[in-house]
Formats: C-alpha cells, structure tokens, sequence
C-alpha cells in the first residue's frame, strides 16, 4: 500500500480477541451504524488457540480466522491491522505490518521498552511517507466530556494552567490472591499501573494542556511480592501503584498517581485542572459529566457547575441518542475507530500518533529511572523533544 487510491472496502484484520479485543470488536462491528466512514470489512481475527479464536470471531462479527499474523500481513485484501496483543508483541508486529504497507491502530502503551517504541515510531514515520497511516489508541481522548475539556483549555476558558492533579485508580489486585497474570510479570508487561494505566492519565495531561514534560520525579511500589501461579507462589516483577511529580514546559506542576490496589476504586481516573480564569475536574467512573468553574465570574456565582455532556453540541454526540441520554466506556473506542478510519480515508495523520505514544514512553522511563534512583528529579532530553515535534 503507498499513496494509491483507497481500496474499498477497507479490509480489516485484528490481532487478539481478549479484553482489548473484545472492545475493538465491538466498535468495528458498531461504527458504521452511527457514523459515515469509508466502507470496510472486519475480515480476520487473529489469535495462537483456534479452538479460541474462532468462538471469538463468530460471537464478535470476524468473517475469518488466523492464528499466524504473519500469513495476514501478506494478504492484499487486507488494509488495516488492529493490534490488540499484550505489549510484548506489539512491536515485532507494528514494524512488520507498517513495512507491509498496513495502515496500524496500536493499543496503548505503545511498547514495553523505551528502545521499542523508538523502533516502532521510525517505521510508523516511514511508512507515512509512502500514505500508510498509524495511531495509537488512548481512547479517553475520544471521551466527550474530555474531549470537550480540551476544547474549553484550548480556547482559554481556564487561563494560564498551575496545577494539573491525575489520578487513575483501580482494585482488581487489592487482594493478594488475586492470581498471577502476565501483567505482574516485567518480561511480558514491561511495567505495572505505570504502563498499564498511568499512561492514560499522562496522556491526558499531554492531550489536555498541549504541553510538553521537561523534569519528573517519582515513586514506584509494589505491595505484594507473590501471588499464586500454576505452580505455586510466583515473583511479583512489576510496580503495584506509581506516583510522579511532572514539570510541564509551561511552567505548570502535574501530579500522576495510578494505582491497581487502591480498594474502592473500581476504573477511577480523576483529572482535576486550576488555572487563574477557571478549573476543570472530571471522573472517569461518572464520564458523561465534566466540573467547570469560570473564576471571571462574580465571586457570589463562582462554583463548579455541572455540565452533563449528552448535547448534540458536545464532541461526538450528535450520532447517538436524543438529548440527556448518556454513553458508555465502550463508546469512546467507536470514536476511536471513527476518527481513525476519517484519516485513512482523507489521507490525513491521526492524533494520537506513535510520536505522542513515544513521548507518553519516555516518560513513562524519566518515572521508572526516578523511582530506581529513590525520586531523583530526571530531566526528559530538549533533543528527544524536538525530535518527536519535528517527526
């Protein structure tokens, strides 16, 4: 694929049907019904069982199965590659369908190593300049209350950004006998809430302010060193919850927290922003409604209003339901697929890119280079930066 008129229908192969899959899924199969997007099949699910992959396929709408994902890169009926595998396998297989001309959609994040996702980036900037398309899936960016959050810091309504607070909190490690997964294990996660979750909630400092992380300092902990495996107690390798203090090129002071053993917090990512004209907060567990203070107002106005983000007005909503009727998380991935289907069909480049997804990951290393060095404040490269805004 190079810079040829598009094929239609786009053909679609994915690569995992697990949780990510399952969601991926169900945006593919859901898109079309409320968006105009470039026709497209959901031609191929791809998975190592096949006894598995095949349930998968016939209950998620896949016409075909595969269990090499090498065989599918080959295929010419095949356009796009969506990559839902575990962060071990993403960068073998981003580089290798980008250099087969496929436009890629790459869940976050987007390697588990910072030399990884350097490699991916080059080939994705490689492959752009032959038409071929990539991005990475931060999906909150394409919730609506969020997205409308950004739209209000873009035209100013917040002034100049001070204090940025986000915090992504779950509990589905809060019991220590809670089995051993491969996201407890370095060698097949790369890191734990930190790369797991935190790299939401950094992209969405990113995403939010448009701004850049010159220093951080932070912390990683791990609370419970073995959990029950197969075969008995296994070495827990990754961080249980991670905290950072990022300084932003503006000027402006972030605090990140993620967490997978916070008890209560079932998908909590808070996001709280103050600036001297307003402040926004936001709860991911309550995404159909944004907080919004105007603190040019009179003092006895001034107060966090409520704005309950269903108008067809607000970012996306106007292909659902009538007015007041809320979404759900599963939306934001159709957003997804809507947005990214868009560029490919106007050969336009589309946001996120890996180039957003490298910078999430390098800061995602200033953190773990911290944490390794009991909190000392790293510096992120001024030349790395430009790099990534040059690319």
């Amino acid at each position: 694929m190079s810079n040829e008129p598009i094929q239609r229908p786009l053909g679609v192969a994915m690569i995992g049907y697990a949780f990510m899959g399952k969601a991926h899924s169900s945006a593919w199969r859901n898109v079309a019904s409320y968006f105009e997007v470039p026709a497209f099949e959901q031609k191929v699910l791809v998975g190592r069982d096949a006894a598995a992959v095949s349930e998968a396929a016939a209950k998620y709408g896949w016409q075909e199965t595969a269990t090499d994902w090498r065989s599918v890169l080959d295929r010419d009926d095949i356009h796009i590659v969506d990559i839902c595998a575990p962060g071990w396998m993403h960068a073998e297989i981003a580089i290798a369908a980008l250099e087969a001309g496929k436009h890629v959609l790459l869940e976050k994040p987007l390697a588990n190593t910072l030399a990884e996702a350097e490699a991916i980036t080059a080939a994705a900037r490689a492959a752009r300049a032959k038409g071929v398309q990539s991005m990475v899936g931060f999906n909150y960016r394409r919730v609506p209350a969020l997205a409308l959050a950004k739209e209000l810091a873009s035209e100013g309504r917040l002034g100049t950004v001070r204090q940025v607070r986000a915090a992504y909190l779950q509990d589905w490690l809060a019991d220590e006998s809670a089995p051993m997964t491969w996201r407890s294990k370095k060698e097949t996660a790369g890191s734990g809430a930190l790369g797991d979750i935190a790299s939401h909630a950094i992209d969405q400092v990113l995403f939010l302010l448009g701004d850049r992380v010159t220093e951080v300092s932070a912390r990683l902990q791990t609370f419970v060193d073995q959990r029950p495996g197969a075969e008995g107690l296994e070495d827990v390798t990754v961080d249980d919850a991670a905290w950072a203090t990022l300084t932003l090129a503006s000027g402006a002071i972030a605090s990140v927290e993620a967490s997978r053993v916070a008890t209560g917090r079932k998908n909590s990512l808070q996001i709280e922003i103050y600036g001297d004209k307003g402040a926004l907060r936001f709860d991911l567990e309550n995404l159909n409604q944004l907080q919004f203070l105007d603190a040019t107002a009179p003092a006895r106005e001034q107060g966090f209003r409520r704005i309950v983000v269903t108008e067809p007005e607000h970012p996306y909503l106007d292909a659902w339901w009538p007015q007041g009727h809320i979404i759900g998380w599963e939306h934001t991935f159709t957003h997804e697929i809507r947005d990214f289907l868009l560029a490919i069909d106007g050969g336009t480049e589309p946001s996120p890119s890996f180039e957003d997804g490298l910078e999430v990951q390098r800061i995602l290393a200033a953190v773990e280079e911290s944490a390794a060095a009991k909190s000392a404040l790293i510096q992120l490269s001024t030349a790395a930066n430009a790099l990534t805004e040059g690319a």
